[in-house]
């Protein structure tokens, strides 16, 4: 009997191991949230049911709000698993994962037209996405419009930065972080870029930069960056002014020198100072990995420059950042080699045609006007020609129901009248799944065809909370409604909670899937 007790023992001991998932006591028990669970939880149960709760995030490959790669080839997936324990900033332990580093930044660097000598380090870092990059151009141009102000005996506390009202938040971020005014030129209906000549007008002797972006993550629309550069410098000769241009590349410093090689944006321009570009957009990788690029070491101030020797050799390092890991950088790496220009061009140029077929179909419904242009970002901006009934908000809501997210937003000051609706056709995007989201989309529309206006449903919805007595013999449609007194004054109220409330709407659109 003792030999069976003490199976029976271990039986009740080790019932866990032997449960199926599901039949296990885990199947009852709601995920922690708050505090550290006090017992461990088997390694196959944690897996499957943070798998299940994961199951409810969207596909990525769906997400067309983004611009973030989502698909890499097998063999980079490869290189990037086995360097998930490699920490990036240990250049002593991990020198060839820092000499890949230096050669991402002279292909890129001279992809840009920078002025470097052949055989030459070129002047630059890896970052953490463009976020970073922006952080790191922005502090190099206040230091050094400090150093200028300071050996001149002029005041230098009262910065500030030049740039659309259409910038990524992040310019915002940099503002307020490290205390530059952002004055910022206000778009206006049919024009939702940087205006050259108003920026240039903004600018005086405390101006540290002007911003000019290639590729407004509203529209994808390049803004005019050679314009920029003749006027500021007329204005610069006229004033004794120095005031130099950084361009955020972000999505478009990837597509340009491969679509557009003939557009004068970057480093040919003298005034060009600076460029950053994410990697992990157009440059194909996963997310995480950025880029900043000096025209030449005068123009990043030495004193923001750390130096470390490894293997005998100096490296000199610029981050915000510490600790991050190594594989964005070898994934870059990958990219570059592997695809070489053709294969960049082969990719930006599919991207653009099946921009092209996408719009061309969203404007066959003849529902939309486009807000993208033809030169940009492959980037499919529109908006409704008629938004009485329903409006692009409610078509992003439906367009979820089929698995899609496509971000609903309103333009920048002073366009925020104007709400929009973006897909962005990234390598992944097929001209197949692109027939799919117009036919969907078409779903969409049919079936809002045959609803009450939202604004109609949001009035019925208030007079029926508000006048109860209304619905006293049942249900009561829309329709009753409307003949009621009471509908008259839910209109009004609704009208002028819409319009206090524009400025929260587009305090989100600076978040909400505009990244």
């Amino acid at each position: 009997m003792v030999p069976h007790e003490a199976s029976s023992e271990h039986s009740e001991g080790s019932s866990h191991l032997l449960d199926s998932t599901f039949g296990s006591r885990y199947g009852q028990s709601s995920l922690p949230k708050y505090s550290l669970p006090e017992t461990e939880t088997p390694k196959e149960v944690a897996y499957q049911i943070i798998s299940d709760e994961l199951m409810l995030d969207g596909n990525p490959r769906l997400n067309l709000a983004s611009f973030v790669t989502t698909w890499m080839e097998p063999e980079c997936d490869k290189l990037i698993l086995s360097a998930l324990n490699k920490n990036y900033i240990d250049m002593d332990e991990y020198p060839i994962t820092t000499e890949f580093q230096d050669r991402c930044v002279n292909m890129i660097a001279r992809l840009f037209n920078a002025p470097v000598e052949d055989g030459k380090q070129a002047i630059g870092a890896g970052t953490v996405g463009s976020s970073e990059a922006i952080m790191l151009a922005g502090l190099a141009f206040k230091r050094k419009w400090q150093n200028e102000r300071k050996a001149a005996g002029l005041p230098y506390d009262k910065p500030n930065l030049v740039t659309g009202a259409n910038v990524q938040v992040c310019w915002e971020k940099f503002a307020r972080y490290f205390e530059v005014e952002l004055r910022d030129v206000k778009l206006r209906e049919d024009y939702y870029i940087m205006d050259p000549a108003k920026a240039v007008e903004l600018c005086d002797e405390n101006t540290i930069c002007v911003c000019a972006i290639l590729g407004s993550t509203y529209n994808g629309e390049f803004e005019d960056v050679k314009t920029l550069n003749d006027l500021l410098d007329k204005k610069n000769k006229e004033k004794g002014w120095n005031i130099p241009i950084h361009v955020d590349a972000a999505s478009g410093g990837f597509i340009a020198p491969f679509l557009y090689p003939d557009l004068v944006w970057d480093f040919r321009l003298p005034l060009v100072k600076s460029i950053n570009v994410s990697g992990h957009k157009y440059g194909l990788v996963y997310a995480g990995i950025g880029w900043v690029i000096w025209r030449s070491k005068d123009d990043l101030p030495e004193e923001l420059v750390f130096h470390v020797n490894y293997l005998g050799a100096d490296q000199p390092t610029f981050t915000l950042n510490f600790s991050k890991g190594a594989y964005q950088v070898i994934a870059q790496y990958y990219q570059l080699i592997r695809l070489g220009f053709e294969g960049y061009k082969n990719i930006m140029e599919n991207c653009a045609a099946n921009a092209k077929a996408l719009a061309q179909a969203i404007v066959d419904t003849g529902r939309f006007k486009l807000l993208s242009k033809e030169v940009g970002v492959p980037v499919v901006a529109f908006s409704l020609k008629d938004r009485s009934e329903h409006d692009e908000f409610e078509i992003a809501d439906g367009l979820r129901r089929y698995g899609w997210t496509v971000p609903a937003y309103t333009m920048a000051p002073d366009a925020e009248k104007v709400s929009l609706l973006r897909v962005v056709v990234r390598e992944d995007f097929s001209r197949s799944l692109g027939e799919r989201l117009v036919t969907d989309l078409k779903r969409v529309l049919q079936t809002l065809d045959g609803q009450p206006s939202k604004l109609i449903q949001a009035v019925t919805a208030a007079v029926q909370e508000k006048h109860p007595e209304l619905a006293h013999k049942g249900a009561v449609t829309a329709g009753d409604v409307k003949k009621s007194a009471a509908f008259d004054e839910g209109i009004r109220n609704h009208v002028h909670r819409k319009k206090h409330s524009g400025h929260k709407k587009h305090a989100l659109a600076k978040t909400n899937g505009v990244c």
